[in-house]
């Protein structure tokens, strides 16, 4: 069998089409439009010789062939990542782009500021922020930084917790009001999905509290609290800064997850990831108080 040669966007876009099982999700993740990611396809087979996809109505699914090709091109963007990161831990320049991630929520109050300030002192650095709860790999370099609220940021990586946290209970003043003046009056609790119920010591304290609504978003969450539809368990920080709430003695401060900043190891002293933590740090250092009870 002839085989042409391949191109190494070709394999990456085999490669993609595995990952995501359809041209589409491919496509978002190389940031090409769907076309292309169909003509490179049918390029790799040419060159090939090989069907390296069925073409199923929900999507496409990989031939012995078409995983083969993937687990080679793997290794490869594997290796070319190594190589790329370590050249990046050589950068000691201050200018080019610096890519962070953080969750959505804690960008406005606290990653936002600390941008500003580094902006200011680091012109020529172009920022690009990835405002996300999703973990973004830093392996395979979709972040050169990340900030992340777990109790595990990553045993592969270098890091630096930047602060502890407490979550408390935030509801309306109205709603406050109406539980000092009358703490058997029924309240509507607002629950996370991943723990849709009332915690039972709430329960304990506050016997006429009712489970009202389940939510897949804090976001929706700090909303549906504004709008007066009951009260909310979040991280103190986002209580505090949400206007419209207050907090309530229904449920106390407790730890929550920490705030950490981290890297590939590769990544972690480059000059950029280097200046940015500079700044960072001492920012949380003084805004600790807001975290915690």
């Amino acid at each position: 069998m002839h085989v042409m040669q391949v191109d190494w966007d070709d394999l990456k876009t085999v490669l993609a089409v595995v990952r995501g099982g359809t041209l589409a999700a491919a496509a978002a993740e190389l940031d090409i439009n769907y076309t292309t990611v169909s003509r490179r396809i049918l390029r790799a087979e040419a060159a090939l010789g090989e069907v390296l996809f069925e073409r199923l109505a929900d999507g496409y699914r990989a031939t012995d062939a078409g995983r083969m090709v993937a687990e080679h091109a793997a290794g490869m963007e594997a290796r070319q990542d190594d190589l790329l990161r370590r050249l990046q831990s050589r950068d000691q320049s201050l200018s080019g782009e610096l890519v962070i991630t953080a969750p959505q929520l804690l960008v406005g109050p606290h990653v936002a500021p600390v941008m500003a300030r580094f902006a200011a002192a680091h012109p020529q650095v172009q920022i690009h922020l990835r405002a996300t709860n999703d973990l973004l790999d830093l392996t395979r370099r979709e972040a050169d930084l990340a900030i992340r609220i777990s109790r595990s940021p990553g045993d592969t990586l270098t890091g630096l917790r930047l602060c502890a946290q407490h979550a408390a209970s935030f509801a309306t003043p109205e709603l406050a009001e109406r539980l000092a003046e009358d703490p058997e009056a029924a309240v509507d609790w607002i629950a996370y999905e991943q723990n849709p119920r009332v915690p039972p010591t709430i329960l304990e304290r506050y016997p006429n509290t009712r489970l009202r609504m389940v939510f897949d978003d804090m976001a929706a969450m700090v909303g549906a609290a504004q709008a007066g539809l009951g009260a909310v368990r979040m991280p103190m920080f986002l209580g505090r800064a949400s206007p419209g709430l207050v907090q309530v003695p229904l449920l106390a401060p407790q730890p929550y997850a920490a705030i950490w900043v981290v890297a590939h190891r590769d990544v972690w002293r480059a000059a950029k990831p280097r200046a940015f933590r500079e700044v960072l740090v001492p920012w949380f250092k003084t805004n600790r108080p807001l975290f915690v009870a």
